[in-house]
């Protein structure tokens, strides 16, 4: 028998985006502004429930598992409806949740997913003044992010894997980028923002499933590290993680370790990069490259390897010297990064896929019936809320000017009674 597919594949994987042009309270990438999901507020609720503590609660036209992301008065999130055939990005007034336009993309083709990874998980992207949404096999789409107006839209080619896609556009140095695939069609790919013209591409046959239905893949979004002016585009990979250079696509470094199956964005932290395979298998520590330090790093670089682990899906944080994260099962860990070790663990929830948000010393995780657990950071665990919506959500969580957006499979909720 096959393990469910919550054993199998993130849901909602990384999105990561430096946005130039991003204000010090917008959320406008799936990691938000730092792309790390650390936050700079620490003025966000504890406590709220379905009744108590919301702002507004805005109805959407489908399930989905992309987090929303939140720029200049503005909420952007993606959406699927009619079985596919309807692909949207519907933009909603930060205030009160008042609708402000919805853009459709029909889709006719057929593209494998599963039940509980609706299409259009990737989430959006925006730079202030546009907003970019991958869109799977049905391509990626730019509007006008004040009145949605359209811009490009841009054919990437079918996207086949029996579990969907999730990877979402990265917005850097004047490119959007792209993670495509899983599956056959797996590669790297850049596009002008202004106009979706290719700017270079880069094929990953390693990374590649020789099948839709072959257990291989990679579903996180390229994290952008940069260091003394020089960024590096780190992907986790099926059995390794990569650097590349964000102008040219091509491939910088490499470090082997991981499995097949790669859900979450890779760590970057206190020198280290911290790596985690899907579906109980490895984790990886590694030294951080240095500009100019280039092929494979195994040898030199890779600090440990933690052969078996519970099923990690949602991507953690790095907080002071320790890395953070609640895995599917819903247990809560406080790992070393220099080496590996688990310094506490503790059930902190249901089932979860929600990558960490951090704020403070506080960690907020949502799981998969809606509940956000609210833990502090530090040499124990401590649980300080539980906070229950009561519908099912497999998105994560993006905080605002003091403020939560959450998107559940029936409605976007603004948590927290401040007015921006």
């Amino acid at each position: 028998m096959k393990p469910t597919f919550g054993y199998c594949v993130t849901l909602v994987l990384s999105l990561q985006a430096l946005t130039p042009c991003a204000r010090g309270a917008d959320w406008p990438a799936w990691r938000g502004p730092h792309g790390n999901g650390v936050t700079d507020e620490t003025d966000l609720p504890l406590k709220w429930s379905a009744t108590e503590n919301v702002a507004w609660k805005a109805p959407l036209p489908g399930p989905g598992n992309s987090t929303p992301v939140v720029s200049q008065g503005r909420v952007f999130v993606t959406c699927a409806s009619d079985k596919g055939a309807t692909r949207s990005v519907l933009c909603f007034d930060r205030t009160g949740g008042k609708p402000l336009w919805r853009q459709d993309t029909k889709y006719s083709g057929e593209e494998t997913t599963h039940d509980t990874n609706p299409y259009c998980s990737a989430s959006p992207v925006t730079d202030g003044r546009r907003v970019f949404a991958s869109l799977g096999s049905a391509g990626v789409v730019a509007y006008e992010a004040a009145d949605g107006r359209p811009l490009w839209h841009r054919d990437l080619g079918p996207m086949r894997h029996i579990w969907g896609n999730a990877s979402s556009p990265v917005l850097q140095d004047g490119k959007l980028i792209l993670l495509c695939g899983p599956g056959p069609e797996t590669r790297l790919v850049a596009l002008d923002p202004e106009n979706g013209d290719p700017t270079w591409q880069n094929d990953l046959p390693e990374a590649k499933g020789k099948g839709p239905d072959e257990w291989k893949g990679a579903w996180n979004t390229p994290v952008v590290h940069s260091d003394g002016g020089s960024a590096t585009l780190i992907v986790d990979l099926p059995r390794y993680v990569a650097g590349f250079d964000p102008a040219s696509g091509k491939e910088r470094w490499r470090c082997h370790g991981l499995g097949d199956l790669a859900y979450a964005n890779a760590l970057v932290g206190n020198g280290v990069i911290v790596s985690m395979s899907g579906y109980g298998g490895p984790a990886i520590g590694m030294r951080l490259p240095k500009p100019g330090e280039t092929g494979d790093l195994t040898a030199t670089h890779r600090l440990w390897v933690v052969e078996k682990n519970q099923q990690r899906v949602g991507t953690g944080v790095i907080a002071g010297k320790h890395v953070y994260i609640v895995t599917d099962p819903g247990m809560a860990e406080c790992i070393d990064p220099e080496t590996g070790k688990t310094l506490w663990k503790q059930r902190a929830a249901n089932s979860s896929w929600s990558s960490a948000v951090l704020s403070g010393d506080r960690l907020y995780v949502i799981d998969q019936t809606g509940q956000t657990v609210v833990l502090r950071t530090g040499p124990k665990f401590e649980l300080l809320a539980e906070n229950p919506l009561g519908e099912t959500t497999r998105a994560s969580i993006a905080p605002s000017d003091g403020q939560l957006f959450i998107r559940t499979y029936k409605a976007l909720y603004c948590i927290g009674s401040k007015t921006p």
